[in-house]
This record gives structure tokens, sequence and C-alpha cells, in this order.
């Protein structure tokens, strides 16, 4: 039996904003019945831009309802730059700790509030598209990449628990520890000081990799056009070149990830050719 705290245990027994909001100004939805977590989280803001309401509603254990009410609790009078700042261990601190078996329910919640903030913003959510390595649960090497970085896990019990990959046959146990060995050797890499033809190489793979595939999933592509100092400069290509919310998406997904792959430094420009 799991040990659950008692702000855990009251969450789940007296869940707080449970239901609908009409007209969210953000809504999202993530997971599914199929895999046992389902979770819809909405808010609205208020005259200054802050956040007066947010609800939801889910599908899911005692962990999952608790996240998520304990979520809608946290985003109340923020404004959407610093809700969108929640990390999946500030809902399970906020909750005074949650079982490590059910820490993939505080990342659902992360999820659905960054799915929420980009419905708000006009975007589209970042879509952690790549190869399936869990068949039983339905997750990605990407996924698995971004809980293993974003939790300091260092092994194949610490991804299940965050992600539920490798919690059922265990056929992709091998794949898994891959994934995080190569990610667990990245932030070393970074550590060293880089040539310029280093920091080149590492940006355009970073693009090609992490970027360009989830614009061109609607349609959108940019081109690395230069790099001047800790200036990336591109250029938008496709669906991007009408899109209105462009300016966003180069701060909030391209620049963010170089800075997370790359160098804190970075400043992406858009350049019109």
């Amino acid at each position: 039996m799991w040990d659950y705290s008692d702000k855990v245990r009251d969450h789940f027994l007296n869940p707080r904003n449970v239901g609908e909001i009409e007209n969210p100004d953000g809504v999202a939805e993530v997971g599914s019945i199929a895999c046992g977590d389902m979770l819809k989280i909405a808010f609205k803001l208020d005259e200054n831009k802050r956040i007066r309401d947010a609800k939801f509603k889910t599908f899911g254990c005692a962990s999952a309802i608790a996240s998520a009410s304990a979520l809608t609790e946290m985003l109340k009078g923020l404004t959407v730059e610093e809700a969108e700042k929640i990390t999946n261990q500030d809902i399970a601190e906020y909750l005074g700790g949650l079982p490590d078996a059910k820490m993939h329910c505080s990342v659902l919640g992360r999820e659905a509030l960054e799915k929420a903030v980009a419905n708000y913003r006009g975007l589209s959510p970042v879509m952690l598209e790549g190869t399936l390595i869990c068949e039983c649960f339905g997750v990605t090497d990407k996924e698995i990449e971004r809980a293993v970085r974003e939790n300091d896990l260092s092994t194949v019990d610490d991804v299940t628990h965050y992600t539920k990959a490798g919690g059922g046959c265990g056929k992709c146990h091998t794949a898994i520890q891959e994934i995080i060995d190569r990610v667990r050797i990245q932030p070393m890499k970074k550590k060293q000081a880089m040539t310029n033809l280093q920091k080149i190489k590492l940006i355009e793979e970073t693009l090609d990799r992490e970027i360009r595939p989830l614009l061109k999933h609607d349609g959108g592509d940019i081109e690395l056009v230069d790099i001047i100092d800790n200036r990336v400069l591109v250029a938008k290509r496709g669906t991007c070149a009408a899109c209105q919310a462009f300016p966003q998406t180069l701060k909030e997904v391209v620049e963010k990830k170089l800075h997370e792959m790359v160098s804190p430094d970075l400043v992406v420009e858009e350049v019109v050719q």
C-alpha cells in the first residue's frame, strides 16, 4: 500500500475545482482512458490577466485526482507566464510528496498545463513525437528523454514511475536504459567549453532533431540562416510564414529548446528573406 501524505488524502477525498469553465481562455486534454489516466484542465483570466479560476476533470487514481486538484489551486492568482513555470516537482511538493510509483500523475498535470497555455496563446502544443518505445503504454523516446532530463532520472524504474514506460511487458527496458545513458551524458558535454564549430553543430542538430519536426507537424518549418556569436538567425518557411504567432513560437519553442539543449545565452532572431 502506498504511503500518501495528509494533503494528498485531503485533495483526493475533497477535490477542489472539479468541473468545466464556460468560454475558458486556455483549455487542454491529455492522456487516455486506455493507458489509465486522462486529464482535462481549463483556466479563465481576470481583467488584470491573472488566472481567476481553474477547473479540471479527470479519470484516474487518487494521486491523479489529488495532483489535478492541487494544480488548479496553485494556478489561481498567477499570470500565465508565472503559471507555465510550474513543474511536476512543484505539484508533488505542494502535496507533501507523492509515492514514487505515482509521480506520473504530477507529470500528467504539467503536460495538461503546458498544452492549456499553448491553447491560450493560439499555438500548437509542443508535440513530443518520436519513436515508440513502450508499446504497452504508448510512450515515445522523446517523452522518456524529457522526463529523464527534467527530473534527473537514472534508472528504468524511475522512468516507469514518471511515464509508465516499462511498466508492462518489460521488453522496452533495454531501450529505456539506452535513452537514460544518452541523456545523462549530454549535461557533461555541455559543461565543457565548446568551440564555435561544436556550438554550431549542436545548434544545427537541435534544430533538426528537436524543433523542425514539431513545426512540420503543422506544415511549418524554419531555416537556419546564420549564427553570429550567440545570435541564432532563422527564416520562417511553410505555414510559419503566415502565422501571426510565429514570434511567440520563436521564444516559447525554438529559443527555449536551444537554451535547454545548447546554451542559455542564445538568442533566436527572425530574418526576412
